[in-house]
This record gives C-alpha cells, structure tokens and sequence, in this order.
C-alpha cells in the first residue's frame, strides 16, 4: 500500500470557519490563523522591550532572550545603517521577529507556513519598498534620483546607467520576495518528498523497512538544516531592508 500524497497539500489554504458578509468572504482560514498567532506573539515581544518595571538584578531566561533580540537587532541596525538608523530599529525587528516565526511556526506538523506563499512574501516586501522609497523621497526629495546615479561616470553613459540603476531599483521587492517564497517553499517541498518516500519504505514490510532508517537519517538532517534556513532567511530579509533604508537614507 502506498500514499498518493501531492506534496503541494501541505500549502493548500483551507477554510477552519466559514463567514461572509454580503458577497465579502471573511473566513478565517489557517493562513489568517497563524498571522494571528504570529501579530499576537509579535506584539507581547515587543511590548516587553519597553517594560523596564520587570527587569531583575538577576535576569530572567526571559530577559535573557529579550536582551539577546535587541542587541542582534541593534548590530544589525548599527553596522548597516548607523545611528541614523536607530530610530528605525522597530521596523527592523518587528521584521526579523515576523519572519522567524511564521517560519518555525511552519516547522509544526499540519501547520502552514505562510512565508512559503508568494503573495505573502511579494507582498510584505512591496509595502517595504513603497515606505522605503517613500522615506528616501520626504528626506531628499528630488536629490532622492541622486541615487540612480553612481559618481564619476561618463556623460555619455549617463542615460544607459540611470535606466539600468531605476531598474535594480525597482526589481528589489521582487528579489526579496521571491528569495523568501523560494527558500521555504523549497525545503518545505524537499523534506515532504523525502519522509513520504521514507513511509512508503517502512510499510512496504521485509528487509526493505530496515533500508528505511537511511532515509531516516537523512529527514533528521533536513530538518535541522530548515530550522537554520528559516533563521537565516530572516535574518538576510533583515539585513536586505536594513541595506535599502541605507541607501534611501545616505544616497550610496
């Protein structure tokens, strides 16, 4: 007996409780559920950044943790930016924060992970963009094209450069958006594949159940390696958008 089990299910988008208002469907699916999770576990992180009355001579393993975001969110902060850019250090972790835990919270069995959806992540990155873009412009105004044209070029280029610099330009939601998508929705994709495989192994009986634990091994490995992934790939969305708000801000 075998399973015919399409791999793309586990991102299928399924209704939990059917509402409608009007022709308006309103229904709370698992992808709206876990962005509920994930905005409430976001909002008492960072609500606790500012609680300073709960802070302890000793420090809690809570606190710990607390101290450990804010210093890695602050280098971040510091090394791409500066400290021009302390001011948007909350944008910056609640970036990071969101990130990672729509990815480990994907990292659940039967739970979805919402950054393995391209609208999801092309999304999130295009409302990046546009308050980027929109940043550089309130700060510099028209100087603000100064950035699509790099220093000491030829005049004659000039106009071959600027199309080509408003073109990377504009192709930035689309790399970061897609970068993320590709990444979760591989590896989510990867590690189904390799245990429906590995199951189908294990009930076939005989000498072949033992060939299983091959695959076993490998599944064990793939996971770890998703749950690195999914910490890596916030933390390069973090430090892409740290490095955009860079160039809005300082024109380089």
């Amino acid at each position: 007996m075998t399973f015919l089990i399409s791999p793309l299910e586990q991102f299928r988008i399924v209704d939990l409780i059917k509402l409608g208002i009007g022709k308006y469907d309103i229904s709370l699916t698992n992808s709206s559920l876990n962005l509920l999770i994930i905005f409430t576990v976001l909002t008492l992180i960072l609500r606790n950044f500012n609680n300073t009355s709960k802070l302890f001579v000793i420090p809690s393993n809570w606190q710990l943790i607390l101290e450990f975001i804010y210093k890695f969110i602050l280098s971040i902060v510091t090394d791409q930016i500066g400290n021009d850019g302390k001011k948007y250090f909350t944008l910056l972790c609640s970036i990071f924060l969101f990130i990672l835990f729509s990815n480990f919270l994907g990292m659940i069995p039967y739970a979805l992970t919402v950054t393995s959806h391209p609208i999801i992540t092309l999304g999130f990155a295009l409302s990046l963009f546009i308050g980027i873009t929109t940043i550089g412009l309130l700060k510099h105004g028209l100087h603000f094209y100064h950035l699509f044209v790099p220093s000491g070029v030829p005049a004659v280029l000039l106009p071959v450069v600027f199309a080509i610099e408003v073109i990377s330009y504009l192709t930035r939601p689309l790399s970061l958006g897609v970068r993320l998508f590709a990444n979760m929705f591989a590896g989510h994709t990867l590690l189904n594949i390799i245990s429906l495989f590995t199951w189908n192994i294990f009930i076939s009986g005989g000498i072949f159940s033992i060939l299983a634990l091959i695959p076993i091994a490998l599944i064990v490995a793939l996971i770890s390696l998703e749950f690195v992934i999914c910490f890596l790939q916030a933390y390069v969305f973090t430090v892409l958008v740290a490095s955009y708000l860079n160039d809005v801000i300082h024109l380089h």
